[in-house]
């Protein structure tokens, strides 16, 4: 059993009497009224093994000895209110399905660290809770992680994982960075080489790029169609949208190796080019043809009928202009066009797929680099870049998601000193990350309310594996999830010597999952990388 202040993310209220209230053991039963069945299924699958229970579904609403899950339309969809009652009774009632959902989450916490386990460890598995009620409300309604699969691909599998530790921390927003130079990692049926050719790389760039080290065993794959559905079907149930990126104009070269046409052929043999071995920005970059808008057309509609996500994120960063500037079809097209430079042509690229996901019910979602050469209309921003990009955005009308480097790329190393594997970035601890905050300071209230949330983006450069993953994203998405879902008072202001000891049980809880976070102390012998460069950034992160 676990103490309600040992919640992770903090709820917005606790209050009992705090005594024997609910004993769950095999004659406890699961009441669902409808809207409710993909929680009380979830518990079932989840609680059911770690207690090795039956949970049997009951029509009787008011059986005791049981679990209730009821909707309150009164209360915000992602609201929810759990009754521990004293009649051994546990209720949970969310003003929506996902709200139901979240309780049950609270639940499983509440029932202890071996509710995270996938069998029981005890030879009598019961678990008790005391009477108490908690009712919570989530701060923002976009709370999310990024999750770079082409530098290295991440197997369905361990997608799916990492779907279920998203929910459990109450995150409901996967970004899914499906394309890159490194990797074209989703089938489209009408252009199978994006998968044949695009999907593979002869060898990887072991370190930063100006490391003098590589891995020479080829690297590569991709999601099948079903696949994708099994993933986005998987999300649903635990009421996360899975939001798409294929990145253009920039970050391309795995779509051109597969398909040469693509690229600025005057100027560049690119049929010459393979799917990049190495990491930084790309200097090869889509051609402005009404040849590549059609088949970037063909691509989005397969996309489309994959993933219902309302969001479409298309990239727009990091997007080199020599080319087009080298080129002279891409200067006669800006002509044709009346534009004045080439940032100008970027920003024709983007607000194509803004008018083209707009006419089929969908929005553009984009890096902050889609502000330059002005902002699509309807389009949201991710703001990267620090916080300058989505105040401009949000200002200027437009919605926002805050994904500051310099404070949520987990990525970015964790500690100073060369213990830390292949060190990148700014570091960011623990607490770091939990005095983030998503909304800038002096921001308008009409600009803040276009603030739809924020996330946390993991780019895999250096990450070759779900271990190494595992070590930059937690603990620290376990501190994002509360600055992202719970009612935080100012970043200096808040309690992290509290947090600090709720981590202790929550620790617990990831040792459960088999998590293979980075300990407190520091990384094990086996998660160093001695040797190996990374690019360790000097001084203090700037704010904006």
């Amino acid at each position: 059993m676990t103490h309600p202040m040992d919640l992770i993310p903090a709820p917005l209220s606790v209050g009992g009497p705090y005594r024997c209230g609910f004993l769950l053991d095999r004659r406890t039963t699961l009441y669902a009224a409808p809207g409710t069945e993909d929680t009380e299924r979830w518990l079932r699958t989840t609680l059911g093994a770690a207690f090795a229970l039956p949970l049997r579904s009951t029509d009787d609403e008011n059986a005791t000895n049981g679990v209730r899950l009821r909707i309150d339309d009164t209360l915000a969809p992602e609201a929810y209110r759990l009754d521990v009652l004293t009649n051994r009774v546990a209720v949970i009632t969310g003003g929506g399905p996902a709200g139901v959902f979240w309780g049950a989450q609270t639940l499983r916490q509440l029932l202890g660290p071996e509710a995270f386990r996938k069998a029981p460890v005890k030879e009598e598995p019961v678990a008790a809770l005391v009477a108490q009620t908690i009712e919570d409300a989530p701060r923002f309604g976009w709370r999310g992680l990024m999750l770079d699969v082409s530098r290295h691909f991440t197997a369905k599998d361990d997608v799916l994982r990492l779907l279920d530790l998203l929910a459990a921390h109450k995150l409901n927003v996967f970004h899914f960075h499906l394309t890159d130079d490194q990797g074209w990692r989703i089938e489209i049926e009408r252009h199978p080489r994006l998968t044949e050719v695009g999907s593979w790389r002869a060898r990887s760039k072991w370190g930063h790029r100006a490391s003098p080290l590589w891995t020479d065993t080829p690297h590569g794959g991709f999601y099948t169609r079903d696949d994708i559905r099994e993933i986005v079907a998987y999300a649903a149930e635990r009421h996360i949208t899975v939001v798409p990126e294929i990145d253009l104009p920039g970050h391309s070269q795995a779509a051109i190796a597969a398909y040469p046409e693509l690229g600025n052929t005057d100027v560049v043999d690119t049929a010459a080019l393979t799917v990049w071995d190495t990491w930084g920005v790309n200097p090869n970059v889509l051609a402005p043809t009404e040849q590549v808008l059609r088949f970037y057309e063909g691509v989005f509609e397969e996309v489309l009928e994959l993933f219902p996500s309302p969001f479409v994120h298309v990239g727009g960063d990091e997007c080199p202009k020599d080319q087009w500037k080298a080129s002279p079809a891409a200067q006669a097209r800006m002509r044709e066009l009346g534009l004045a430079d080439e940032d100008g042509l970027q920003s024709w690229f983007v607000r194509h797929f803004d008018r083209w996901l707009t006419a089929r019910g969908r929005r553009l979602i984009g890096w902050d680099e889609i502000l330059e050469g002005g902002l699509a209309e309807g389009a949201a921003v991710s703001s990267w870049r620090g916080y300058a990009g989505g105040i401009a955005a949000a200002e200027a009308g437009h919605d926002v998601v805050m994904c500051p480097e310099q404070h949520v790329y987990l990525d970015h190393r964790q500690a100073p000193g060369e213990d830390e594997p292949m060190p990148i970035g700014y570091v960011r601890t623990l607490e770091d990350v939990y005095r983030f905050e998503p909304v800038p300071p002096g921001l308008s209230a009409e600009a803040a309310a276009h603030i739809l949330g924020t996330q946390a983006n993991v780019w895999t450069e250096v990450m070759e594996n779900r271990s190494r993953v595992d070590y930059q994203v937690f603990p620290r998405l376990a501190a994002f999830a509360e600055v992202a879902w719970s009612a935080l008072p100012a970043p200096e202001e808040r309690d992290y010597t509290g947090f600090e000891r709720r981590m202790d049980t929550h620790y617990r809880r990831l040792d459960a999952l088999g998590v293979d976070y980075r300990p407190p102390a520091g990384p094990l012998p086996r998660q160093r990388r001695p040797g190996v460069l990374g690019r360790p950034l000097e001084g203090t992160p700037p704010n904006v």
